[in-house]
C-alpha cells in the first residue's frame, strides 16, 4: 500500500514539474498560425477606453439585483438609448464614454431605487465604418478605427509600399466626421454629391514628416495607394526593361535604372516614342542624351507608356572607330594564324 502511494505521489510531482517548466519556458515558439477575423491588431484596441459611442452600438446594461431592468440596448439613429425598461426619456449616447452613459442611467434609475448599481459594456461597436486600404501597398487591409487614426499608422498596419507605388496616396472620404473636435465643425456636415471629397497626399512628403501628409483618416475612408505605369526602355542599354513611372522620373535617371547605355549606344539621337492622346498614333521625340550629360540642355520628363529606344552607333563613328579597328585587326590576325597553320608555342615565365 505504502509503495503504491508513493508511486502516485511521485507521478503527480513530476507532472507538476512539467507543467511548471512549460509555463516558465521562455524560449517556447509562438504560434504561426495567423490572427483570426475576430482578432483585433494593436492598431484597432488602442483607443477602445476613450471610444465614443454612436448609432448602431449595443450596450449590455446591468442594474444589480434588479434583473428585470437589465437589458441590450442598441444605439438608435439619433444617437439615443431610447429602450431602457421603465425609462420614458432617452439618454443620450452619442460621441460619449460609457461610463458617462452609465452615470445617466444610474441617476434615471435613482428615481424609482435607492442608490442603483449600474454597470454598462459595450457589447459590439458598429458606428464606425473601417477604413480600407488598396492599391500599391503589401497588404490591402480593413482597419477597424477605434480611435484617431492618422495616415502613416495605417500605411504601417498594410505592411509599406511596394515598388509600384507612384507617389501619390488618395483619400476618399465616405461619411462625415462623427463627433467632430473644436474646430473640426465643418467636417460633420453631410457629404454633398456633387462634390467629391478626395485628397491627395504626396508619398515624399509623408516620408519627410510633414504634419500637413500626415492626415487624420475617417471611419470608412477608402485610402488608395496609386500604382505607376510604365514606360518601356529597349535598344542599346545593359538590361532592356519595363519599369514603373514615379513621381517626375527623367529620361537620364530611367537608363540608369536599367544599368545604363552601352558603349557602342549612340546617345545623341536616343528617341522616345509617346502616343498621342485620343489617337493610335505615337510622336517620335529625339533627344540628346549626351548633351544632357554635360549639362548642355535639360533633362527630359517622361510620361507613362513612354517607350524608349536607344540606338548604335555606326560601325566607323566618332564613338565606335577605336573599337572597330581593334576588332578587325584582331580577327584578322586570328584568322591568318589559323588558315596557315601556324603553331605558336606557349612560355610560361616563372
Amino acid at each position: 500500500m505504502k509503495s503504491k502511494l508513493l508511486l502516485i505521489v511521485a507521478v503527480v510531482f513530476v507532472c507538476g514539474l512539467a507543467m511548471f517548466a512549460y509555463a516558465q519556458d521562455p524560449q517556447q515558439e509562438p504560434s504561426s498560425a495567423p490572427p483570426s477575423q475576430g482578432q483585433s491588431s494593436a492598431l484597432d484596441i488602442q483607443g477602445i477606453k476613450t471610444y465614443l459611442l454612436g448609432p448602431g452600438d449595443v450596450l449590455e446594461v446591468r442594474v444589480f439585483g434588479q434583473p428585470e431592468l437589465s437589458s441590450s440596448v442598441q444605439v438608435d439613429g439619433d444617437g439615443n438609448l431610447s429602450s431602457l425598461p421603465f425609462l420614458e426619456k432617452p439618454i443620450l449616447a452619442k460621441c460619449r464614454t460609457d461610463k458617462e452613459v452609465q452615470k445617466d442611467i444610474a441617476e434615471a434609475y435613482s428615481k424609482f431605487i435607492n442608490k442603483p448599481q449600474v454597470s454598462v459594456r459595450i457589447s459590439e461597436r458598429n458606428s464606425r465604418q473601417p477604413a480600407t486600404v488598396f492599391g500599391a501597398v503589401r497588404h490591402p487591409t480593413r482597419v477597424e478605427m477605434k480611435r484617431k487614426v492618422r495616415l502613416n499608422e495605417l500605411m504601417a498596419a498594410s505592411g509599406g509600399f511596394t515598388e509600384r507605388a507612384s507617389g501619390t496616396i488618395q483619400i476618399l472620404h465616405t461619411e462625415p466626421l462623427m463627433c467632430p473636435e473644436p474646430g473640426e465643425e465643418a467636417l460633420a456636415a453631410p457629404i454633398d454629391g456633387t462634390k467629391i471629397p478626395l485628397s491627395i497626399v504626396k508619398i515624399s512628403e509623408l516620408r519627410a514628416g510633414k504634419s500637413e501628409a500626415n492626415p487624420v483618416i475617417r471611419p470608412g475612408d477608402y485610402v488608395l495607394v496609386t500604382e505607376a505605369e510604365p514606360v518601356y526602355i529597349t535598344g542599346s542599354v545593359m538590361s532592356p526593361a519595363g519599369i514603373y513611372l514615379r513621381e517626375e522620373l527623367m529620361l537620364s535617371r530611367a537608363l540608369a535604372m536599367v544599368g545604363g547605355a552601352r558603349k557602342e549606344a549612340k546617345l545623341s539621337e536616343v528617341k522616345v516614342y509617346r502616343q498621342i492622346p485620343g489617337s493610335a498614333n505615337q510622336e517620335v521625340i529625339t533627344v540628346d542624351v549626351a548633351a544632357i550629360r554635360k549639362n548642355q540642355k535639360p533633362d527630359f520628363p517622361l510620361q507613362a507608356y513612354d517607350v524608349i529606344e536607344v540606338p548604335e552607333a555606326g560601325m566607323f563613328s566618332s564613338s565606335r572607330i577605336a573599337s572597330t579597328l581593334v576588332g578587325a585587326l584582331t580577327g584578322g590576325l586570328s584568322s591568318a594564324i589559323t588558315n596557315t597553320g601556324m603553331y605558336l608555342p606557349t612560355r610560361v615565365i616563372y
